[in-house]
């Protein structure tokens, strides 16, 4: 059976995420323990209980989304579940690596929080924006893009069939905004986080994550990665680690990576970790791919009955 694992990113964390698992199997709370020890504080508390203003912290969410999302693995795994390829929205991508055997836990946990706070550092709060642009096609929206006057926004995350993200300069993402309303977009929102991602605004945290990932071994995955930044199928450890750092400062290309995953024949998606939101996408850009999602006992035992395992 050919599977692919997708993993989220940020937007999918929610106060109380992974603690239907931490209560239920010993290996999730090993992976807690583990976090938590790098980390300095309690992960579990803080994704269990809150407050949502800290884990709404870049620096925060970044590790507990990762330890959620593996934790979810580990479960998944250990009941002989196991994917043919793995991808990941932004974030989510370390925790394909990982799953891929590219990346420890115990690197990956450092390494995300670090990224969170480069990301959070690199445009000061209020300065950046990003929004959703729903109901129009990518040419226009990169038109819309090429035309703000009022200062830099580009297309940041091509996520599914006329729903693409833009970011940028508050000002310019604004203006792009109301062009992408007056050019007949169904909806138009701003979203509520805090540093502007996959734009060349992340130039300098890009910089930075290299440096450090250049002190980090990436082994060759045990299955295919396929990549945001290109939607290519990686089997290449250090084009993995090349890949994380070019994402962070260029479009993701999510659309593609799940149409060039259905292209090889797979047709069942498994979202593990916390949330649904790119079930809500996958759906959106296969109509006919069979998607579950693992994140609690029910939507364990809901995947596993799916499955016939």
């Amino acid at each position: 059976m050919n599977i692919a694992f997708v993993f989220p990113g940020q937007r999918s964390q929610y106060v109380g995420m992974g603690r239907d698992l931490w209560d239920n199997f010993a290996d999730v709370k090993a992976l807690y323990d583990e976090a938590s020890g790098l980390l300095g504080y309690d992960v579990a508390k803080i994704s269990f209980d809150g407050p949502p203003e800290d884990l709404n912290r870049t620096s925060i969410t970044q590790p507990c989304i990762l330890t959620a999302s593996i934790a979810a693995y580990t479960v998944l795994a250990s009941k002989g579940v196991k994917p043919s390829v793995v991808a990941g929205h932004s974030l989510g991508e370390y925790s394909a690596v990982v799953a891929a055997g590219v990346l420890p836990f115990q690197q990956a946990v450092p390494t995300t929080e670090k990224r969170g706070r480069f990301m959070q550092e690199a445009v000061p709060v209020g300065q950046g924006l990003m929004a959703a642009i729903i109901g129009l096609p990518r040419n226009i929206v990169e038109d819309i893009c090429l035309n703000v006057a009022s200062g830099y926004v580009s297309p940041a995350n091509f996520n599914a069939p006329r729903q693409i993200v833009i970011a940028g300069e508050k000002q310019a993402v604004q203006e792009a905004m109301k062009m992408a309303k007056q050019a007949g977009a169904k909806r138009v929102f701003a979203l509520a986080v805090s540093a502007p991602s996959h734009c060349t605004l992340m130039v300098d945290a890009s910089e930075r994550l290299s440096k450090l990932l250049d002190e980090t071994v990436f082994a060759d995955p045990v299955v295919p990665v396929v990549n945001n930044a290109d939607a290519l199928f990686l089997t290449n450890g250090e084009k993995i680690k090349s890949s994380l750092i070019k994402q962070m400062n260029n479009p993701l290309l999510w659309e593609d990576s799940i149409r060039n995953i259905a292209d090889t024949g797979i047709n069942i998606f498994i979202e593990v970790g916390p949330g649904r939101i790119l079930s809500g996408l996958i759906k959106r850009i296969e109509q006919t791919a069979k998607i579950y999602n693992v994140e609690n006992r029910e939507s364990l035992e809901k995947t596993l009955t799916g499955l016939g395992v």
